[in-house]
């Protein structure tokens, strides 16, 4: 499969894309305004110890409170950190692969230590080192973790351990212990624990020692600014987008990386000569006057993210719809309809549907819980496929993803970590008409809504001449179906209505307004 990474750097913003075969699989973006948290350590101070969620809050200076859950607490046990996974193609891995993520169950079943009272380990006001492992998302603050871990190209240093570990993406037993002991072998006693991440096969013992070094000394560092700094305040923050993905992604797996600034290029070239500078001939500068993804032709593909609908090779599509507790996607056939065999035609739909779905969700950086309702399949051989299928391409994503059997409804529920807000959620606002449901009344329902409110003044007893202003879609709805509304309403009320459009208002609002005092009313009498 060919890998190749695109950098377009941009002043206020940094777009990463990343391309599986040609197709754009994963978007990063980075803004001054809106950057990246994952990974930083803070030193907070505990604002409130609540027992009865067994968890804490920890003011780290950002707008709400960060979110500290008792299990965050515990250090790790000799089974864990031989159990850890590595996940060494996340950028923000120095958190995330503590398992903290968004308490929705997306990081699957880890083995744990028992977590400790909370009301026991932390009291109000005191002061404690955190890292954050997930963004704030909607109306929530970031989750923080006490399990401190530092990330270089080779290794995961976590100071409050004292185990070895190695990547299960390292599949040769032989080689895991081969570098397990490697390791062990440069640890001094009692300076902390190490997880071998994927990167570091066919990696010398010199280049190892060197990073571990770097590592524990980076580690010292932070624990100095601790005694001189009051908490609230960012101790340590993690590297930036650009330098964390040429760290955690970039190898010999990656064909080429292509950017399109030459300051960039000079910050990548120069990092790569001290960690893997046999990779630097794969770093291509691109100086041309298109802009580097319309040449890739990915820039449809990005605008499209945003999208419900998303058109599979066949004919069938995908609705990707995103809600507060979950995100559910059903597969249509659409214009599809096969041969002869219906079976087939539905095998075939849902086939593709499960390769797009992964390529989806990470495209969209959607996380949490996952419904996907595919055609209904008879037989469970097929419904196996379409599983194994979704599965196959749920394990190229850097995410953690876990697909569970189909259901009795036939639907296929999932899980994916979520570290922070998708694109939807960052790229995006609510509508300030529909107020983030996608719907507005009919100009129908407002004409009713209003005839209401001119009927509620009526009953009150008042004789004011009225000015009611409509949306022009809705003065049109008048003016074509009920032209004789206003003589039935000013007959019913007893006073004089004029209707007039007006261009500001939104399509589903009204205004009534006293003529004689250019009062506004709507307020008044506009209940329903």
């Amino acid at each position: 499969m060919k890998r190749e990474i695109l950098i377009n750097a941009a002043p206020r913003e940094t777009r990463i894309a990343i391309l599986e075969d040609g197709k754009l699989v994963e978007l990063l973006v980075d803004r001054p305004d809106n950057r990246r948290m994952v990974g930083d350590i803070y030193l907070g101070r505990v604002d409130a110890v609540l027992p009865g969620i067994q968890a804490a809050f920890v003011d780290i200076g950002t707008e709400k409170s960060a979110f500290l859950h008792a299990s965050d607490l515990v250090r790790q046990s000799a089974d864990e950190a031989e159990d850890e996974d590595d996940e060494d193609d996340e950028i923000d891995e120095p958190a995330e692969k503590n398992g903290n993520g968004n308490g929705n169950g997306s990081n699957g079943s880890r083995r744990r230590a028992k977590a400790p009272l909370i009301q026991e380990a932390l009291k109000r006001s005191q002061e404690i080192l955190v890292q954050v492992s997930k963004e704030p998302i909607s109306t929530k603050g970031p989750r923080v973790t006490a399990q401190i871990s530092l990330a270089g190209r080779f290794l995961v240093y976590i100071p409050d351990s004292s185990k070895v570990g190695v990547s299960r993406k390292i599949g040769i037993a032989a080689e895991r212990a081969r570098l397990k002991e490697q390791v062990q072998s440069i640890l001094p006693e009692k300076s902390g624990g190490v997880i071998v991440r994927t990167v570091s096969e066919d990696v010398t013992p010199e280049m190892l020692q060197r990073e571990l070094n770097s590592l524990m000394s980076q580690w010292k560092k932070i624990q100095r600014k601790t005694r001189f700094q009051k908490a609230p305040s960012l101790v340590n923050r993690e590297s930036g987008l650009t330098r964390g993905l040429v760290r955690d992604i970039f190898s010999d797996k990656v064909d080429t990386l292509n950017v399109d600034s030459k300051q960039v290029y000079n910050e990548i070239v120069g990092y790569l000569k001290d960690i893997a500078p046999d990779l630097i001939p794969r770093v291509k500068l691109y100086d041309s006057q298109v802009p580097l993804f319309d040449t890739a032709g990915i820039e449809s593909e990005i605008r499209d993210i945003f999208k419900r609908r998303c058109d599979l090779p066949s004919g069938g599509y995908l609705i990707i719809e995103p809600t507060e507790a979950l995100v559910s996607i059903d597969v249509n056939s659409g214009r599809y309809t096969g041969k002869k065999d219906p079976e087939k035609t539905v095998l075939r739909t849902n086939m593709e549907a499960a390769q797009e779905v992964a390529r989806q969700l990470r495209l969209r950086d959607v996380g949490g819980i996952i419904v996907c309702d595919f055609i209904d399949m008879e037989t469970k051989a097929n419904r196996d496929r379409v599983l194994q299928e979704l599965r196959q391409h749920l394990s190229r994503d850097r995410a953690r993803t876990k697909a569970f059997a189909v259901s009795d409804l036939g639907l296929i529920e999932m899980t994916r970590q979520r570290v922070r807000q998708s694109h939807y959620q960052s790229s995006t606002e609510a509508c300030p008409t529909c107020n983030g449901t996608g719907r507005v009344l009919t100009p129908e329902t407002i004409v009713r809504r209003m005839e209401r409110s001119v009927k509620r003044m009526a009953v009150e007893g008042r004789r004011d001449n009225l000015l009611v202003k409509l949306h022009p879609d809705v003065a049109m709805y008048v003016l074509e179906q009920e032209r004789d509304l206003a003589q039935k309403l000013q007959k019913a009320a007893n006073f004089s209505l004029e209707f007039r459009d007006d261009p500001l208002l939104k399509p589903d609002e009204f205004k009534l307004v006293v003529k004689a005092q250019g009062r506004d009313v709507t307020q008044q009498y506009a209940i329903a």
